[in-house]
């Protein structure tokens, strides 16, 4: 076990972990630390706690110290800082006719480092958009390139929830969400409705996943011909979360078919879909199924 404090950067940002040196920090404190791309100033998520070795990311670096009056003021002049450079850099780029759409400006804490952040369908050539914002600002100038799903999460907005969107209020990262995740959970595969405002698929796919794929294990597939109760008939639809059933029964075989809804725990399925495929083969075909 080792002692740690979880630090944030940016609000939904994701957490990384450091040494707290000594010194006692508590959860909602501002610290100043050492990081890869300079000294930073964020905001303290996680106090003094203990954690498995394993979970540590080495080399662990330590907090310089717990931000002070003057530390807070400077990163207030800094947020001035990055709105102005985002103005000119805006303008850098309409001078120099480039293709790309800025996103956000950050400027580390010790002002080592400026990082503009944009988009664009393609490369581009920003050798001498680099040189002109290194020649106004007197400091180390990055351009980062970002997808549209951090652009999303940069700028906020409002999901076809009527509430912020997720990324930009509390996910430190974006889970891998495919197509699956909506047939799972029976939604409609129309792309303007399962796409966040981001254009990708909405993240909000991934929180149920667990809970579909546990019940779909039990939930019998539509053409499933089942027993039930009322007598043998075809699974038309199913419903995953209430774990039932609609059939067309028969109760003898000349009865006009009735509509009606079972739990799964009351039906059983005596015939699946693959099975009534397999025997609709015309004889003399088998043998081109192989085994």
């Amino acid at each position: 076990m080792i002692e740690v404090v979880g630090i944030r950067f940016k609000k939904a940002g994701k957490i990384y972990h450091f040494d707290p040196d000594g010194l006692k920090i508590e959860k909602g404190d501002f610290a100043i630390v050492e990081t890869a791309r300079g000294v930073e100033y964020g905001d303290v998520v996680l106090g003094n706690t203990f954690i498995e070795d394993e979970k540590i990311v080495s080399p662990l670096k330590k907090v310089l110290r717990v931000a002070t009056e003057e530390d807070k003021n400077t990163h207030a002049e800094n947020k001035k800082t990055e709105v102005e450079a985002f103005t000119i850099c805006l303008e850098k780029i309409e001078k120099h006719a480039l293709d790309m759409k800025l996103i956000d400006v950050e400027l580390t804490f010790d002002h080592n480092k400026i990082i503009f952040y944009f988009t664009s369908d393609g490369r581009v050539d920003f050798r001498e958009l680099v040189k002109d914002l290194a020649a106004v600002f007197k400091t180390r100038i990055e351009l980062r390139q970002i997808g549209v799903r951090d652009e999303a999460k940069m700028q906020n907005g409002i999901g076809i929830c009527g509430r912020p969107l997720c990324c930009s209020t509390f996910l430190g990262d974006f889970n891998p969400v495919s197509i699956k995740m909506a047939k799972e959970q029976n939604l409609s595969l129309n792309p303007t409705k399962i796409s966040g405002v981001c254009g990708r698929l909405m993240c909000c796919l991934k929180y149920e996943e667990d809970v579909y794929e546990e019940l779909n294990k039990t939930l019998p597939n539509v053409g499933d011909i089942i027993e039930t109760p009322l007598g043998v008939g075809e699974i038309l639809s199913t419903t995953v979360l209430t774990q039932t059933v609609k059939a067309a029964v028969r109760k003898n075989v000349n009865d006009p078919p009735t509509i009606d809804y079972f739990k799964v725990e009351d039906i059983k399925v005596i015939k699946t879909k693959k099975q009534k495929k397999v025997e609709e083969i015309p004889v003399g075909l088998e043998e081109l199924l192989g085994d």
